[in-house]
């Protein structure tokens, strides 16, 4: 996984040097051979510009920060950004959430308990400001908006995101099966207050979804072969063998792929989900 990660970095990389890559979860690949008392991994930090993690100070009950995660991304945000997406129980922890990744040097998001799918806007923008943000390192907050079914039209969903002033927005980049334009995505770049903001696409690179433009109608599990293993809890999800050449040509380097559909757009950079699957499909293939 630390190599698709770097092939998709510099794939991007090659097309727009500014094009940000950020993995969310499976922060031991952070660390040389996943080993967390190890140094980090020079190759892979180098080839990202975040990571993004959930659930480390709240998973939906009550505080109960995950030590043996937080060392790790501790060590880490000396050289990368982190951004945090907790889940709380207690809709009341949202400020402490907040305070306790402000405290660790972490961006916020603390998603209420009725944003389990991130489908929310929330009312205020921890940690506000009026700065321009043209690059991660700059941010002070974030919205991680990657559903629209709150939302009845397209437009709908754009002007909301549109009239917030949150520094980063990662998003789906399709609306449906209808991949945002470039002037769609161009019209979120300015915040509300004026200042210039980061718009990020998010790619499941772990995992294949059954409503993605690249799925065929006869695909099912194991047909391809690298279609791996179901999803507990995703009906439209399969794990991939991520290390396959067939599954990485959906992912980057070539005109059709995810990755340059992101490009072409003109989404900032792609936060990749689901790195996770090396934690139990890179031995067992």
């Amino acid at each position: 996984m630390q190599d698709f990660i770097v092939e998709i970095s510099d794939y991007a990389k090659g097309i727009d040097p500014e094009f940000a890559i950020i993995p969310q979860n499976g922060e031991e690949l952070l660390f040389s051979k996943l080993d967390s008392e190890a140094p980090l991994d020079e190759r892979l930090i180098n080839a990202i510009d975040a990571i993004g993690i959930e659930e480390v100070f709240y998973n939906g009950g009550a505080y109960s920060p995950d030590d043996y995660r937080l060392q790790m991304l501790l060590k880490a945000k000396s050289r990368i950004p982190v951004l945090v997406a907790d889940y709380l129980g207690n809709d009341g922890d949202y400020n402490q959430a907040v305070q306790y990744n402000t405290d660790a040097g972490f961006l916020a998001f603390p998603r209420v308990s009725t944003n389990y799918d991130y489908l929310q806007i929330p009312a205020t923008v921890a940690n506000e400001n009026a700065n321009d943000v043209l690059k991660l390192s700059d941010a002070r907050n974030y919205l991680y908006l990657i559903s629209d079914g709150g939302y009845t039209t397209k437009q709908h969903y754009l002007n909301a995101i549109q009239q917030t002033n949150f520094d980063v927005v990662i998003m789906d980049a399709f609306y449906g099966d209808e991949l945002y334009t470039l002037a769609e995505i161009n019209a979120l770049k300015t915040k509300l207050n004026g200042g210039k903001r980061m718009i990020i696409g998010y790619m499941s690179i772990g995992s294949a979804e059954k409503y993605r433009y690249y799925w065929k109608d006869d695909w099912k599990l194991h047909k391809p072969r690298w279609l791996k293993k179901e999803y507990d809890g995703y009906a439209e999800e399969i794990w991939v063998k991520f290390w396959k050449e067939e599954w990485k040509t959906i992912i980057y380097g070539n005109e059709n792929s995810y990755t340059k559909k992101l490009i072409n757009a003109g989404f900032d950079g792609a936060y990749l989900d689901n790195v996770e699957a090396f934690y139990s499909l890179y031995f067992d293939e």
